[in-house]
């Protein structure tokens, strides 16, 4: 048996970076916060869960805004101030500015996945065209490939013209492919995308990989262009921002009850408006009435401690790429602005009953695998202190594909089940809701995702068992790929749960 002695800096080396004397062994250290469960834990374990994401913990929680003080009236009444609504009411203000907004969010805006999210700003296409073209025509498939490609532009652009400082850097998107089977997937996706009118795309040599980034047994990537990095919080507050400045109330701490064709019920009081938009995602399985249109996928993150120099040089990674693996459980990681790193996968991905999260907080299991894959992607940040962890839900629908519908006789209308693309999507959603609410007919209404006949999830406990037992077979499959099935038979199994 030969023993290697892998050469990455020592805990005791990045807590002499941070400071940390006593875990650097130079004085006595504290007890650990974690003792009890030592023994089946990694070390180190995150410093803190929940409190909503790390992306709030280094911006600051907002100052609460007003809850809505009884009943109120309004010519557009919003659902959820996240990106879709805030999105929506900025399309809608600049093709109306005499129009009366009222925004209604049960907890604070970005409180959900628009304040949680793996920052990446990406227009790609993240479903089944097939599924869009089974109701329309490739053109009208093509015309969304191309308008989603537009998205990044345009949140951009309006960032900077509406002074948002979101840490936005443009940049590419890395898809990374560590085994044979996942190397075939990245040449089927680099067909696919090419094939419905993505250009610019590059496969990238194992070599040319290492060059930007080096992950062991990296076998190559797909290099998507046309992309950027973003810190989400900052952006979501700063639309917050912008949209009240425009004259859009945003009335915090005010749960909707219940939503008819020109009423909504809330916790606070009742509004009347002619058009009601919903952007809930994955909060909206709590509203009554809509606990089967779009299930609460569970989604989480831990990120290091600003990571030291000589880490960054064994690392790479220079060009700050947004970066993912063709993994059946697939990953998702940034590097920050201040030099950590974030890694976000699915860990458990769903609780029974639409059980949502307490603030953030994932539970024990989910933050493992995700140690686990930092410490597989990036060894030598292996050590590296973990500042925090955090979850959020996004919505999913059951045909795994965003819609956007609208009924012009009740005037209600609604987007979601972007699946985690939902930075890009929303934009796209809210300027197509926008036109939707004020009558128009255009290439974004036009779109074929708009209007799509729904498709409601199983009830309980189906869809719990076909969620965990798709996932459950989705990361034996990577296991066996890992050890050279090509693919693995376990990942066709899973796929077919999910598109029955």
């Amino acid at each position: 048996m030969v023993v290697v002695k892998c050469c990455y800096p020592s805990a005791g080396f990045f807590n002499l970076a941070r400071g940390n004397l006593g875990a650097a062994g130079l004085a006595p250290p504290p007890a650990p916060r974690h003792a009890a469960r030592m023994k089946t834990t990694p070390t180190p374990w995150p410093e803190q869960t929940g409190a909503t994401s790390f992306w709030y913990r280094q911006i600051g929680t907002p100052k609460p805004r007003a809850p809505l003080a009884g009943d109120s009236d309004a010519d557009i009444c919003i659902i959820g101030a996240g990106f879709t609504g805030l999105w929506a009411a900025h399309y809608l203000h600049r093709a109306d500015p005499t129009l009366k907004i009222l925004i209604l969010e049960a907890e604070f805006a970005g409180f959900g996945a628009s304040g949680r999210n793996g920052g990446w700003l990406t227009g790609g296409f993240a479903w089944n065209h097939d599924r869009y073209l089974a109701q329309s025509d490739a053109a009208a498939v093509r015309a969304m490939v191309q308008a989603m490609l537009g998205t990044v532009e345009e949140i951009i652009s309006t960032a900077k013209d509406a002074g948002i400082d979101a840490d936005i850097r443009r940049t590419d998107e890395l898809l990374i492919a560590t085994n044979p089977a996942q190397l075939a997937r990245m040449q089927a996706e680099y067909q696919s995308r090419r094939q419905w009118g993505e250009s610019g795309l590059a496969l990238l040599t194992a070599a040319q990989t290492a060059q930007r980034l080096r992950i062991p047994n990296s076998l190559g990537a797909l290099c998507i262009p046309n992309t950027a990095r973003i810190q989400p919080a900052k952006l979501v507050q700063g639309l917050a921002r912008m949209v009240e400045a425009q004259g859009t109330r945003i009335a915090e701490h005010t749960r909707v009850t219940a939503i008819h064709p020109g009423r909504v019920q809330t916790t606070r009081g009742t509004v009347t408006a002619r058009t009601i938009l919903r952007a809930t995602e994955g909060f909206t399985a709590r509203i009554p009435g809509h606990g089967r249109d779009l299930l609460p996928l569970n989604s989480a993150q831990i990120i290091t401690a600003p990571l030291p120099a000589a880490v960054w040089s064994k690392i790479g990674w220079q060009g700050y790429e947004i970066v993912g693996d063709f993994a059946n459980a697939y990953c998702y990681c940034q590097r920050t602005e201040d030099g950590r790193i974030a890694v976000g996968g699915r860990g458990i991905p769903y609780r029974f009953n639409n059980r949502l999260d307490d603030n953030g907080t994932p539970d024990d299991e989910t933050i493992r695998r995700l140690i686990a894959t930092l410490r597989r992607h990036f060894p030598a940040a292996a050590m590296a202190p973990i500042d925090h962890a955090w979850c959020g839900s996004l919505g999913v629908p059951r045909d795994w594909c965003a819609r956007v519908e609208f009924d012009p006789d009740t005037r209600i209308g609604s987007a979601g089940g972007y699946v985690g693309v939902g930075v890009s999507t929303a934009n796209l959603a809210g300027r197509t809701l926008a036109d939707l609410a004020l009558n128009r007919d255009t290439a974004l209404t036009r779109l074929p995702w708009v209007n799509r006949p729904p498709r409601l999830w199983e009830p309980e406990p189906l869809r719990w068992l076909a969620l965990r037992g798709m996932y459950r077979l989705l990361n034996a499959a990577d296991r066996a790929e890992e050890k050279g099935a090509n693919p693995s038979a376990l990942a066709r199994l899973g796929a077919w749960i999910k598109n029955s």
